[in-house]
This record gives structure tokens, C-alpha cells and sequence, in this order.
């Protein structure tokens, strides 16, 4: 997930319905219609491919829209706002119905935002948020709770070491510096951990989502800190990246060094049956039906939830091995 950029709050719950309004956009202008056809056509701008999370999360988008008759402009940001603004602002020249995105960054989006709802364009957050004060630039977010994914992490730590007086360190792959992802997962491991005093985060660094980056930054760690206990990845790639380095080291990940990550991909759900990754927080990339049933309400103009929830799970190892061959991602 990073994925998955905002703050939000919110545990589990499908939401079959909505997110927008506006027959492309009822919040005033004529959006007019990116098509001729009568098929609405969404611009949706993603963050990247940094993550098997996010490539399960673009398949989701691209056959969702596909599903349902819907014309997709699909622009890939390569991780850079600027890119991501530049494609929403070519989505406002393209006069589409909905514009989707899910924001690199919390911050830096009132400008492009305001001149979406100008065009009279409805705009949904995917899978992160953003730190905009006025929330009516935008109809609805669409994603999972990133601070209860971080307390999901930090209960199973503290009933982990339950009983035991011993100190823990821990180190943390943080995800994309600014990310919503990043800053709430951090919060709310943290807010959990807080409580225990034997607890001690002792080294935390971005590794970028990327599974490389998880790699290299936990080779620094075991560099620095050779007394690791436990690692808190924000995603499944950078702890799949990290595992390679604890092992290159001649440590025995999910045994020596506890290893929690969040997303549940097959590639993590696969380490953590083989008892490499001891517990995964579920982050779903699965948000393309959901996406397209509250497009198709926006375009209506109907209203939707402001928020809408993803429906998630937590996996022990045992769970991951009942899991794994039906799995979708």
C-alpha cells in the first residue's frame, strides 16, 4: 500500500456505494465529456510501480474500468508530484467526467484541486489522502485506515512479548518520506508500542516502498545496530528486501530478528507461510470495483460517503498457508 498518502481513521468495512457527485461534476461549470460515445471516462493518475502492491492495485483499476464500460486515461507519475499535476491538469484540458488519483504526498494539492472543481470535475482519493483543510475540493476518499493498519502492527508486538521483561529493539523501514502511508503507519505502531517501556525504536529510515531500498537500509542497520530484535516494515516489499540482507548477514529472519510488514502481496504472504515474516497487516489493492461503482454515482450526481473503507485482515503464518492459494494478488 502506498502504496498507499493522507491521514485518515477508520477500520474495516465494505462500502458497496459511492464517492462523488456531479454529472461530471455538479459542483458548478460544465465539465463537458471527455467522450462522445455516452461512456464516462475517468482520468485517474497513479503513483507508480514501486510496489507489488501497487501493480496489483493498477490491474485492479485498469480491468475494473474495463468491467464496467468505462473509458480509463491512465497516467503513471513515476513517483514525482510534479508529474501527478501536470496528468490531472491534462485530464482538466481532456474535460473528463471523474477525475482519481492517488496522491504521491499529503501536501501540495489545493492549486490543481481548485482548478478541477472550477471545471466542474469530481474528484476521488484512491488509497491515500490529502492534508487539504478545505475538503470540498475533492467528493470522496476511497482506501484503507493507515493508523489502525500501524496499531494492528503494534498489538501483535505487545501480546508477542507479553510476559517478558527483557528490552526490545526494533528497528523501521518507513515508507515514502511525506506519504500517507508512511506517516500513519509510524503513528499508530507507535501510539500501540508506547505502552510498553522495554520497546525501543533504535534506528527507522525511509526505504521508499521499494524492495531494493528495504534491502540496502536494512544492511546499513545490521551495520550499525548488530542487537536487532525485531522490524517493522511498512510494506511487504522493503521487509522481503530486508530479509535478503538479514540472511546475507548470516541471521535468520522471523527467528532472530522478527520481521512485521504490512500489505499481505503474495510474494510477503509467501515469506511469512515459510516462517520468514512472523505477522502481515492487510492493505488491499483491490480498490477497482469499489472505485468505478462510486465513478458511476459521481457522473449520476448522486452524493456519496465522504470516506469509504476497505475491507482488510491481519495473517500469522499458520493464516497465510490457509491463504495463499486462493489469493488474488
Amino acid at each position: 500500500m502506498v502504496r498507499r498518502n493522507w491521514s485518515a481513521a477508520a477500520l474495516s468495512g465494505i462500502l458497496a456505494v459511492s464517492v462523488l457527485a456531479g454529472c461530471g461534476g455538479s459542483d458548478g461549470g460544465d465539465s463537458g465529456s471527455g467522450n462522445d460515445d455516452g461512456k464516462i471516462t475517468l482520468g485517474f493518475s497513479q503513483v507508480g510501480a514501486e510496489s507489488g502492491w501497487r501493480t496489483a492495485n493498477t490491474k485492479s483499476i485498469q480491468e475494473s474500468a474495463a468491467s464496467a464500460g468505462i473509458d480509463l486515461k491512465f497516467s503513471d507519475a513515476q513517483g514525482k508530484q510534479e508529474n501527478q499535476i501536470s496528468a490531472i491538469r491534462n485530464f482538466i484540458t481532456q474535460k473528463v467526467d471523474v477525475i482519481a488519483f492517488s496522491p504521491v504526498v499529503t501536501s501540495g494539492w489545493d492549486a490543481v484541486l481548485q482548478e478541477a472543481k472550477d471545471a466542474g470535475i469530481p474528484v476521488i482519493l484512491t488509497d491515500r489522502a490529502v492534508d487539504s483543510q478545505d475538503t470540498s475540493l475533492y467528493k470522496s476518499f476511497i482506501g484503507s485506515d493507515f493508523v489502525v493498519e500501524g496499531q494492528k502492527a503494534g498489538d501483535w508486538l505487545i501480546k508477542e512479548y507479553e510476559g517478558k521483561n527483557e528490552p526490545v529493539n526494533i528497528v523501521e523501514l518507513q515508507g515514502t518520506t511525506g506519504s500517507a502511508p508512511a506517516l500513519d503507519r509510524q503513528k499508530g505502531f507507535a501510539e500501540k508500542i508506547a505502552s510498553n517501556p522495554n520497546f525501543k525504536v533504535v534506528k527507522s529510515q525511509t526505504g521508499d516502498f521499494k524492495r531494493a531500498d528495504g534491502k540496502t537500509v536494512m544492511e546499513t542497520f545490521l551495520q550499525s545496530t548488530p542487537d536487532i530484535d525485531v522490524l517493522y516494515a511498512h510494506n511487504d516489499d522493503m521487509g522481503l528486501g530486508a530479509i535478503e540482507a538479514i540472511e546475507a548477514a548470516g541471521k535468520k529472519p522471523g527467528t532472530d530478528i522478527k520481521i512485521i510488514t504490512v500489505d499481505a502481496v503474495k510474494d510477503g504472504m509467501t515469506a511469512l507461510a515459510d516462517g520468514k515474516i512472523n505477522f502481515i497487516v492487510e492493505c488491499s489493492p483491490l480498490l477497482g470495483p469499489q472505485l468505478m461503482e462510486l465513478v458511476k454515482k459521481a457522473d449520476a450526481g448522486e452524493e456519496i460517503p465522504a470516506r469509504v473503507l476497505t475491507e482488510e485482515t491481519t495473517f500469522t503464518q499458520e493464516q497465510a498457508k490457509e491463504a495463499l492459494p486462493t489469493r488474488q494478488y
